[in-house]
């Protein structure tokens, strides 16, 4: 295969270089041409890919060496630009941003929970928003099982998740330097409750993100949902407390099973011994960790839950190779 990564320089295009690299879901003997790809200001640049140098190219240099797969990582307003032009040639797209997400032809996969819309009929595939994809990995079984009938959602999101200047301003602030700023407030010892921008109705989209996909992706268009998003100062991954209120009664031992026996879910819950998910271990990871599964005594069939993963690997980068991986396993791409 010959493969691009566009917005191969960015935070995301970076990890998913690494996880390519490690030859976990794509092996690295099938990956014939490698094109890291990024703006015009950024080619002639060098990247390291496999022990090897490869120089930046533009997009439109990529295009003409038609790869068979682009991993996009660069922005709605680049996908939305560019994607559509990568599928005309024949190649396969993934891509990160926001742009196709809910476009109904579009899929939208985590491919542990709807793979199964993976089917090569359309050339440009949605990787939804990090928060998304930790929270459809733990509840989607859950859902199956009891049906869930509300949910209330708060997101503790790394800096991680803004890019590569909202971690250089924390650093700043850490060391006490002045420089540029993406946040609206001081981000060290602070946290907002803001993500995205304002819309019309008081949520953020980062929030309404969250309950768009998530309809989306578990087709499941009458579940309830409210979000509150939160900036906080860490660099790991994006931690989550999930209340869920089911349509049937549940066993919390059977919860704990399906959680535990659920395919890249992790449960880490011995209160005890003060084990829990935290981004701090969740780093670097391809889990979801799930813990603090506790009911809530408040309403009927209530349950609490705290979920934490890897917002640039799991949340991201790791999905979208992932999704790759569907598409070689389904012969839809040849490896």
């Amino acid at each position: 295969m010959k493969i691009a990564v566009v917005g191969a320089t960015g935070l995301v295009g970076n990890v998913m270089m690494k996880v390519l690299e490690e030859g976990k879901y794509i092996p690295l003997i099938s990956i014939s041409e490698f094109m890291p790809v990024a703006s015009e200001k950024s080619a002639g640049k060098e990247v390291t890919f496999n022990n090897r140098k490869y120089k930046v190219l533009t997009i439109d240099e990529a295009i003409k060496l038609k790869p068979d797969l682009a991993l996009f990582s660069a922005g709605s307003d680049v996908s939305f630009e560019y994607a559509p032009k990568f599928s005309r040639i024949g190649c396969m797209v993934i891509d990160n941003s926001s742009v196709w997400r809910m476009i109904q032809e579009i899929p939208l996969v985590v491919p542990e929970v709807n793979g199964h819309v993976v089917t090569g009929s359309q050339h440009i595939i949605a990787n939804p928003n990090c928060s998304t994809i930790q929270l459809v990995m733990a509840i989607a079984p859950l859902h199956r099982k009891y049906g869930i009938k509300r949910m209330v959602i708060s997101t503790y999101q790394s800096v991680t998740g803004t890019g590569a200047k909202a971690v250089q301003q924390l650093e700043n602030e850490r060391k006490g330097v002045n420089g540029s700023r993406v946040y609206p407030h001081p981000i060290d010892l602070n946290i907002f409750p803001h993500g995205g921008t304002f819309l019309p109705s008081g949520y953020t989209t980062e929030e309404q993100k969250l309950v768009d996909e998530t309809h989306k992706i578990m087709q499941a268009p009458d579940i309830k949902i409210t979000a509150t998003v939160v900036r906080v100062p860490v660099f790991g991954g994006h931690s989550e407390s999930v209340n869920l209120e089911f349509e049937k009664p549940f066993d919390l031992d059977e919860v704990n099973k399906i959680l535990s026996s659920t395919k890249g879910v992790v449960l880490q819950d011995d209160t005890d011994k003060a084990v829990y998910p935290m981004p701090v271990y969740a780093e670097g990871r391809d889990e979801v960790f799930v813990g603090r599964v506790r009911r809530d005594e408040t309403v009927e069939n209530g349950l609490n839950l705290w979920i934490v993963a890897d917002n640039l690997r799991k949340g991201a980068a790791t999905n979208a190779v992932q999704i790759a991986s569907l598409l070689v396993h389904n012969e839809i791409l040849k490896a």
